[in-house]
């Protein structure tokens, strides 16, 4: 990663637009449906996945940090919350598309992490997220292979990590010559073969 900016920010355009697009089909009568994340249903789901992907990647940008008010909201009370959440992604991702945004280090409270590191991390949430509710609304999330590579990157450097917070479950076996995406997923703990455990039907 020897100019982040540049080999990481097009991935966070990416990945960005294709959480607007999966979000934007989320109906909201599967928003209490199961998901295959342990305890959560889809409304949960999508708010993590909406909080820490825009409002969290905005502040990270800016260093500043998140009220209790945005952790604690549900999104997904507002109708329009699609949307608001694609106008937030284009908010964050504009706050990053300065090379100076990745230098230095960002403080988490607790630990100060490199902001290059800490950006590549919230892609892999964007991602990784974005399929976990594709998959529980019976859509697909799609990534190029360099972004997925650049996930599968981000879970094999911090999935000790992840796992030591319950974030990750135990890697799933998948073949040597499976898409770079889905050995992402399934390092992470997911089965790329999952499909949804609820209703899907339009």
């Amino acid at each position: 990663m020897s100019d982040p900016y540049k080999n990481v920010h097009p991935y966070m355009v990416e990945c960005a637009a294709e959480a607007a697009r999966v979000a934007s089909g989320v109906r909201a009568a599967q928003l209490p449906e199961p998901t295959h994340c342990p305890a959560w249903d889809v409304r949960a789901l999508v708010n993590h996945w909406v909080l820490y992907t825009s409002d969290g990647l905005e502040h990270r940008a800016l260093r500043s940090p998140l009220s209790e008010e945005l952790t604690t909201r549900d999104f997904t009370a507002d109708p329009g919350w699609a949307q608001a959440y694609a106008d937030r992604l284009d908010r964050a991702v504009a706050a990053w598309d300065d090379p100076a945004v990745w230098e230095g280090e960002i403080d988490l409270g607790m630990a100060k992490m490199e902001a290059a590191g800490l950006a590549a991390m919230i892609v892999k949430e964007m991602a990784v997220h974005g399929w976990d509710v594709a998959t529980a609304t019976g859509q697909e999330y799609r990534v190029s292979e360099g972004a997925g590579r650049l996930v599968l990157d981000v879970v094999e450097t911090h999935g000790d990590l992840y796992r030591r917070y319950d974030g990750f479950a135990a890697p799933v076996a998948v073949a040597d010559d499976a898409p770079v995406f889905e050995r992402a997923l399934a390092a992470s703990g997911r089965d790329p073969r999952q499909r949804p455990l609820g209703k899907v039907d339009h």
